[in-house]
């Protein structure tokens, strides 16, 4: 057995990022995801640049472990290959806007009689009811509306900042993830599905509480105005770069002054508990920023691994994947895509010692398993190439095809 979903069949509906994103964890975790696409066109992301032989970077980061098949969903011949698809599913994923899966004829009450079983999981941008609930979303939009836009800019009176990473968009798909394993496990105690709803609002919302909504959380209390912790990040220059410091306890303060050769620091009592600490942070960031431009990142790393002092250098992009640890732990690897050549992603996250994940395929072309999937359902080849067609699926792309440009 690979993988701890193995004989799991998911069937993905889903577009962009946070639907995708969350059916290729399972897929890397042995669910067989059967990805569902416009013919021509495909998913959006597909179209994306940063691309090699036709495949987006963005398209190929999400949708590996994957088979594709092109399905128009407009006709009625392609309503009932999906009707037949989610017969055979366990789980079946779309991020549609409220009330068009079932305009469609593919909502859960017309899929329902024929699996009970089924998973049947909708992933909105605003949930299905209130005001916000039918207008479109991209992640800038999520993070505007939930707040974290001004906790990252520090205070209520800065402007506001977005993220710079679709920070929504991807808790929105880690979330669904654990959601749609959890209705799983629930279904193997119960033998019956359920309908898993999930706003990327929400997500984003129960994600931020635990640590950034303090001052809202004990009811009944008036709320102030957030201002800034410090107007310094924990990113300081150093000598020839940059590197964070972080310290919370009295022993990594200790630890920390002592590194700096300012032992003065630890018996100052503007510093002498994590409140006091707190309180003078401006103070106390600003006289380690400027003790810290002094050495070079190497040197303090040096210093600072010694004392015990939790800290590490400020990385690019470029630079992290050839740090030691990342290498260390094979966080990156390096994989053959039949058309897009050599690539380097992230392996899947979660390691398991009896059911390890494996990476099965890279990202399908559009409309590749097209014919292998439809067999499956009991097609033959005369059936399949009339709905061919009648253009109620695509041409089929094999894997030693040139993609042409979208």
């Amino acid at each position: 057995m690979t993988g701890p979903l193995t004989g799991v069949r998911i069937i993905d509906l889903t577009t962009m990022i946070s639907g995708p994103w969350a059916t290729m964890i399972l897929g890397d975790q042995g669910a067989d995801v059967i990805k569902v696409e416009p013919p021509g066109k495909g998913d959006h992301i597909r179209s994306l640049g940063n691309r090699r032989n036709g495949l987006s970077a963005m398209f190929l980061n999400v949708n590996r472990s994957k088979r594709s098949v092109t399905i128009d969903l407009k006709t009625a011949a392609g309503l009932l290959l999906i009707k037949d698809l989610a017969a055979t599913a366990d789980v079946l994923v779309q991020n549609f806007r409220p009330g068009v899966a079932d305009r469609l004829g593919i909502g859960e009450a017309r899929l329902r009689p024929d699996n009970p079983r089924l998973i049947y999981v909708s992933i909105s941008g605003f949930g299905e009811t209130g005001p916000y609930a039918q207008k479109p979303t991209y992640d800038p939009v999520i993070q505007a509306l939930s707040g974290v836009t001004s906790i990252q800019a520090g205070s209520d009176e800065a402007h506001p900042r977005l993220v710079r990473t679709i920070l929504p968009d991807k808790l929105a798909g880690v979330t669904a993830a654990q959601a749609i394993a959890a209705a799983l496990y629930a279904r193997e105690k119960t033998g019956e599905g359920q309908h898993v709803r999930l706003s990327m609002l929400d997500a984003m919302m129960s994600f931020l509480w635990a640590s950034d909504m303090g001052a809202h959380t004990f009811a009944n209390e008036q709320a102030t105005a957030e201002t800034a912790a410090s107007f310094i990040d924990l990113i300081y220059e150093t000598k020839n770069g940059h590197m964070t410091v972080a310290v919370m306890s009295d022993k990594e303060w200790e630890a920390l002054t002592a590194a700096l050769d300012k032992p003065e620091w630890f018996e100052d009592p503007r510093f002498s508990t994590p409140a006091l600490r707190d309180r003078h942070v401006d103070e106390r960031l600003a006289m380690t920023q400027a003790e810290l431009r002094h050495r070079t990142t190497e040197e303090w790393m040096e210093r600072f691994e010694k004392a015990g002092v939790p800290c590490a250098p400020a990385l690019t992009r470029r630079e992290v994947i050839a740090h030691p640890q990342v290498v260390a732990s094979g966080t990156v690897v390096e994989l053959s895509h039949p058309t897009a050549g050599r690539l380097r992603q992230a392996r899947p996250a979660a390691q398991f010692s009896a059911t390890p994940p494996v990476v099965r395929r890279g990202a399908p072309k559009l409309g590749e398993h097209n014919t292998e999937v439809l067999v499956e359902l009991g097609r033959s080849k005369e059936d399949i190439a009339a709905l061919r067609a009648a253009m109620v699926i695509g041409a089929e792309q094999k894997e030693d095809e040139d993609v042409p440009a979208l």
